[in-house]
């Protein structure tokens, strides 16, 4: 109920179209314009796999920003966090769009080309033929290359220009009419030593563990899905602001797999060391030692689906398993709902629905 609220409170013409709250028909609004927008939500409501339909107009303005669209579905938690997103791309992109149309003074050219000598060409990654997209390069201090893009209005340097980065946090910057792009690429690096904590973690989680989801995990994304052991994995979600902390987590699998280690967390939490670090943390809490890369392939995990006979489906693995210990066949969630839809023998309550296994028909 407070999620439909606040889709209310920040988009009040987009509308639920069925009861389950998987298509969703309305406007965006951006600059006092209306855009027609329709989202269609997978079952499990990822919005990862989440499919946008929108007029050929709001296509072309949102154009060069398709993949920080697709970045925000991945790492947004709900929708009403990415219509916030969409809304705040939506304005910088109707944003430039106008400017595109403003001549620029030569002072806009002379200042920009100024400060980009003085930052020095090594860090420039891109500047597109109008000078109107810039994109900068950083190392921070473990090494890790990182992109800012830089969209620059007719106004600059009196009017700072939109950074785009591939945070987990948002990233604002501090502007003055007398500032220049250096200031901005000095705060990048600050905001970039800021998050090496979490970005540290991240990295050992994913050198050191079998990643079963994200596949390949952007800078911004928060949440792992770690393999622990055939058909059973644990999904954590990061604070990038306390990466040392206990994280969000749950676990997936047959429940007489599960179980235990949720007893194991519980009884153990008060353990949790933010000296130590999350992969050594989880190993003492659960009394487990994650899967070895060096041992073991992903595929030993990565099993099929048992009813479309696939690994990935629009994204997606498979993250339903059969409560039986003898068959433990694990499903995609999109498919055991639609087989179980089917079965006249089904049940359903409120969204969870009840039926047997098609492998074992427990």
């Amino acid at each position: 109920m407070a999620g439909a609220r606040g889709l209310l409170r920040h988009c009040p013409l987009l509308l639920p179209q069925d009861r389950r709250g998987t298509a969703y028909e309305g406007f965006v609004t951006a600059q006092g314009r209306d855009f027609h927008i329709r989202i269609l939500l997978p079952v499990d409501f990822q919005l990862k796999n989440a499919r946008i339909e929108c007029s050929w107009h709001l296509k072309k303005i949102l154009h060069g920003y398709r993949h920080i669209l697709k970045q925000r579905l991945n790492s947004c938690p709900d929708l009403v966090s990415f219509m916030v997103e969409l809304k705040t791309v939506l304005e910088i992109a109707l944003k430039n769009t106008q400017d595109l149309h403003i001549p620029r003074p030569p002072e806009y050219y002379s200042c920009l080309v100024r400060d980009l000598e003085i930052l020095g060409w090594n860090k420039v990654a891109y500047v597109d033929t109008g000078l109107t997209t810039v994109k900068l390069k950083a190392e921070d201090s473990c090494g890790r290359q990182h992109l800012i893009t830089l969209k620059l209005n007719a106004k600059y340097p009196t009017e700072p220009p939109d950074c785009l980065v591939d945070f987990p946090v948002p990233f604002a910057v501090s502007w003055m009419p007398q500032n220049s792009l250096i200031d901005i690429y000095n705060q990048f690096l600050a905001a970039l030593e800021s998050l090496k904590e979490f970005w540290d973690a991240l990295d050992e989680i994913d050198g050191k563990t079998w990643v079963l989801e994200p596949e390949n995990p952007t800078r911004s994304a928060t949440t792992r899905r770690i393999a622990i052991g055939n058909n059973v994995s644990v999904n954590i979600e990061v604070d990038p602001r306390h990466p040392n902390m206990l994280p969000e987590c749950y676990f997936l699998g047959a429940d007489h797999a599960v179980n235990p280690l949720r007893t194991k967390l519980n009884n153990n939490m008060h353990l949790w060391d933010p000296e130590i670090s999350l992969i050594h943390n989880f190993r003492e809490l659960l009394e487990i030692d994650f899967p070895s890369r060096a041992v073991l392939e992903k595929s030993d995990f990565a099993k099929d689906c048992g009813i479309c006979y696939a690994y990935r489906l629009d994204g997606s693995t498979p993250d339903q398993v059969c409560d039986e210990p003898r068959c433990g066949q694990p499903f995609h969630q999109a498919c055991l709902y639609e087989w179980l839809q089917g079965l006249p023998t089904s049940r359903q309550s409120f969204n969870v629905i009840f039926g047997e296994c098609p492998y074992c028909n427990k």
